[in-house]
């Protein structure tokens, strides 16, 4: 029953999501929000809410491993699994505007984060500053992005979710069934994840790396694969690195906030040194050698993210059996 949780309860998350930001984005446009307000605010915690709801249960509920690892694991899986993946199908050409804007800000939110986890705790202070310094991030985006001097957050928002035509009530419909769901789904696959981990003899903290953290990471799978078919490589890349900005400051950021937790020593030297690394490393990428064109992700490159992955699961997994 607990693997039925977890797997029905990640189904339903991921397709309550979409209905929930369908739902969302046709009601704030009834309500006169901007298209660009609309991709930038409503898509980007549409998409997140899957990690933002399950960490917050999560914390509530007592459980900081799931908590942390569906967002670091999170973060973890998008550049290594889902950009290196990407990448191996078609190389993914960074925009110059991501490189300057994104991965910075990117790096920043994760120091900090590591700085926070130093002490080996994640109190209700280290939540309020996440989520200040995300909605600083956030309100400087839109500020640029109103000006016509960025673009925003994460990439272009995808036109079909703006330029859909639900009725206010269709829209009203789908926005509550779509946070209901969310919140019934959340709850069962936190149950469920807990139950497993207490059945294989391992800590939550695994189950959040991985199960977890692999399956609400599907979303962005699916929507850089769509882009890279569409030959938009370049919102890909965008598409990740907001995500992980949510994950690293949003997410937490509101899981402290609920309950202040203790950290395991080895979420900062294992997880958090494999996502800053990583982060560094798509710095190597964008710039490396080609200062002066365009960066990109080349197909061995994203091979060797791919046995990155694939070694950091078996030292996860082998670590936690013994």
């Amino acid at each position: 029953m607990a693997w039925v949780a977890v797997i029905v309860g990640l189904i339903v998350l991921i397709w309550s999501a979409d209905r929930f930001v369908d739902g969302a984005s046709g009601t704030a446009r009834y309500a006169g929000m901007p298209p660009l307000l609309i991709g930038m605010i409503i898509v980007g915690f549409g998409t997140s809410a899957p990690e933002m709801v399950i960490s917050a249960f999560a914390a509530s509920e007592g459980n900081p491993g799931i908590a942390l690892g569906n967002a670091y694991g999170s973060n973890i899986s998008n550049i290594a699994l889902i950009l290196g993946f990407t990448a191996v199908l078609s190389p993914i050409f960074m925009r110059n505007s991501a490189i300057r804007r994104e991965l910075p800000l990117l790096t920043l939110a994760t120091l900090v984060a590591g700085w926070q986890l130093w002490d080996g705790e994640l109190s209700r202070m280290d939540g309020i500053v996440l989520l200040l310094l995300f909605f600083v991030i956030m309100g400087y985006a839109v500020f640029k992005a109103m000006r016509g001097e960025a673009e925003p957050l994460g990439g272009e928002p995808d036109s079909e979710v703006l330029q859909h035509s639900m009725s206010l009530g269709r829209s009203l419909f789908w926005l509550v069934l779509g946070l209901v769901l969310l919140i019934i789904s959340s709850r069962a696959l936190v149950w469920g994840a807990v139950e497993v981990a207490r059945a294989l003899g391992v800590t939550d903290l695994v189950i959040g790396l991985t199960v977890v953290a692999i399956g609400t990471s599907l979303p962005e799978l699916a929507s850089s694969l769509a882009a890279v078919r569409k030959g938009e490589h370049d919102l890909a890349f965008g598409n990740i690195l907001g995500s992980n900005i949510f994950n690293t400051l949003a997410v937490v950021g509101i899981a402290a906030t609920i309950q202040p937790m203790s950290v395991e020593p080895v979420v900062l030297w294992r997880d958090w040194s494999i996502m800053i690394a990583l982060t560094l490393g798509l710095f190597i990428m964008a710039w490396g050698f080609r200062i002066l064109g365009p960066g990109r992700i080349t197909r061995p490159e994203g091979g060797l993210m791919l046995v990155l992955y694939a070694g950091y699961l078996y030292w996860v997994v082998t670590s936690a059996t013994t």
